[in-house]
Order: structure tokens, then C-alpha cells, then sequence
């Protein structure tokens, strides 16, 4: 029997280690761009948990991508040297210690001028990268995709951290910066008004899924421009503010919510912002359906890519 010669995109999408997009798994950042790392935690998951499986089903998935953007015109994984770096090696029971894996091992990234992709996870895995991100840029802008606002101040009682509490902590702790910071597609039934008066009250500038569309995608990335202007961005994507229609494969689906063309759209629509972060978290393989929620994962995180690789590209 022979070695088969292809590799990476020539290889055909059933063949290889399933690392992402088929990048080198390594920790060698010697000329690194851009590290894709998994986080396989969702011990703080308050419905339907198997989030922890979420960075290996985008992975397996990712070697559809044959590497060329269209849409933006680059080739991400040829204008950056992109590497997976594996997975934080986290806690299941201990959410406190998983916290501190996750800022250690990014900060390490973070400090070597690594752009950094984390997979999820719960959302909860938000507040350790952010923690990691302000190190190096100060408070940050924020752009959050998302059915819920995720800033409860206790979820189960008196459990202060959760994938219900990320971004009230990150408030508390001066990671955000509020004058930037806007949640895009909330929806669905809540316990109570308050839940949307409090994520405004502390300074979330609050697009709820009807707002999206009186306003249309191009009132949203004029929202989102105006607000972020030139600052640092993090951009936290949970994969429930796209409807399950598109992305069964999550948590604690909310009917009526973004398209995948949509998201693709307003993704795209970011082109040119100052992005030096992303997650993208709650994806549950064991509640998808033919692979689709992980396959528009693997998606969406193309399309970051792609948009630090337009950002790469002379003006």
C-alpha cells in the first residue's frame, strides 16, 4: 500500500487528522498568526449539556473548508499562518479552576501578539478570555451575538459564574467597556423584564431580535460601527442568536432568530474592525441533526479568520 501524496486542501475532506481547516496541531507559535484553541467545558450549562464536545465536531467538520473566501476575496489560510493549538486542558466539576486554565493559556497566546479562536463550550468560557484579552488591550469593545444577555447575577442560587453570568462579571471586573459594548438578535421567553433592564442598565447597548429586523443588516453594522469605532474588539458569538432551524445543535435553543445567510452577512459586514479576539461557544453535537449546527460553525470561524486576513492585507 502507498503513502497518498496530498495533503491539506488537496486531500479530500474524509482524509486526515481532523485538526481545524487541517492546520498544523502544534505549540510551537514560531511565526504563528492566529491560534485556533478548543475549550471542551459545559459544567455550567443550565440546560442541555454536550457543549463539551463542541471543538471536536467543528474540527471535524472544518476540513470542508477549502480555503478560499469568496465573499472577501483572501485565501485566511494562506495570508496568515494559522495553527490549532489543541484544547485547554479544563476542570469538569470545577468551573473556578477551568476559569484559570483558560486565562493562563490564552494570556501565553495573547502576550505573543497570537490572535486567539477559542471553540466552546459554554458561554461561561467568555469571562476568562476576556480576562486574557484586557491584559494586552485595556477595556474592550465587545460585539455580542446572542439569543440571551448572559448577565444574570446568580444563576442556581448564589452560583456567581455561569454561562447565565459572563458579562455582568466582565463589567464588574473593568473588562468591557460599556460605551462599546452591544448584544445583537436577544430573544425569546424570559424569567422576568427585568432580564433585559438589567443587561441595559449596566450599559449593553441591547438589539433584540425585532429590532434586527425593522433595522435590517446594514442598520445593525451601522449600529455596531458607530458604537466600536477604532477600539479593540472582541467579538463572542454563541451559536443559539441564530435560529435552530439552522443550528439545532446548542443548549438552550430560542426559536426566531438569525439565518445562517444572515450571520454570514453581518459577519462580513465587520470587515476593517479593530478584531483582536472571538469565541465561538454552545455548540452540542449531541442535540445536531446531520452535523449542521457544527458544519455552520466551522463556518462562521472561516469567516473570522478571514476577516483577521483582510485586516492583513495592504490597504
Amino acid at each position: 500500500m502507498t503513502t497518498p501524496k496530498n495533503t491539506g486542501f488537496e486531500a479530500q475532506p474524509y482524509y486526515g487528522i481532523c485538526t481545524f481547516g487541517r492546520q498544523p496541531h502544534t505549540r510551537d507559535l514560531t511565526g504563528v498568526d492566529v491560534a485556533v484553541v478548543g475549550v471542551p467545558y459545559d459544567g455550567s450549562t443550565s440546560y442541555r449539556s454536550g457543549a463539551r464536545f463542541g471543538p471536536r465536531a467543528i474540527r471535524e467538520q472544518s476540513l470542508l473548508l477549502w480555503g478560499y473566501n469568496n465573499a472577501l476575496d483572501v485565501a485566511p489560510f494562506k495570508a496568515q499562518k494559522v495553527i490549532d493549538y489543541g484544547d485547554v486542558d479544563v476542570v469538569p466539576p470545577d468551573i473556578v479552576a477551568t476559569h484559570t486554565a483558560i486565562h493562563d493559556e490564552v494570556s501565553s497566546l495573547v502576550k505573543e501578539g497570537v490572535k486567539v479562536i477559542t471553540l466552546g463550550g459554554a458561554h461561561s468560557i467568555a469571562l476568562p478570555l476576556l480576562r486574557a484579552h484586557s491584559h494586552k488591550y485595556g477595556r474592550l469593545a465587545v460585539i455580542h451575538f446572542d439569543a440571551h444577555p448572559d448577565t444574570w447575577d446568580t444563576e442556581f442560587g448564589e452560583q456567581k459564574y455561569s454561562h447565565g453570568t459572563p458579562f455582568r462579571r466582565a463589567i464588574e471586573e473593568k473588562l468591557i467597556d460599556t460605551s462599546a459594548y452591544i448584544q445583537i438578535g436577544i430573544r425569546g421567553p424570559t424569567s422576568g423584564k427585568k432580564d433585559y433592564e438589567d443587561a441595559i442598565a449596566l450599559g449593553a447597548r441591547m438589539i433584540t431580535i425585532d429590532d434586527a429586523m425593522r433595522m435590517g443588516l446594514g442598520g445593525i453594522l451601522g449600529e455596531i460601527r458607530s458604537r466600536v469605532q477604532n477600539k479593540p474588539v472582541y467579538l463572542t458569538f454563541d451559536i443559539d442568536s441564530i435560529d435552530p432551524a439552522f443550528a439545532p445543535g446548542t443548549g438552550t435553543p430560542e426559536v426566531g432568530g438569525f439565518s445562517s445567510y444572515q450571520i454570514l452577512q453581518l459577519l462580513r459586514g465587520l470587515k476593517g474592525l479593530n478584531l483582536v479576539g472571538f469565541d465561538l461557544v454552545e455548540v452540542s453535537p449531541p442535540f445536531d441533526h446531520s452535523n449542521i449546527t457544527s458544519i455552520l460553525a466551522s463556518n462562521i470561524v472561516f469567516e473570522f479568520l478571514s476577516l483577521l486576513a483582510v485586516n492583513k492585507q495592504p490597504v
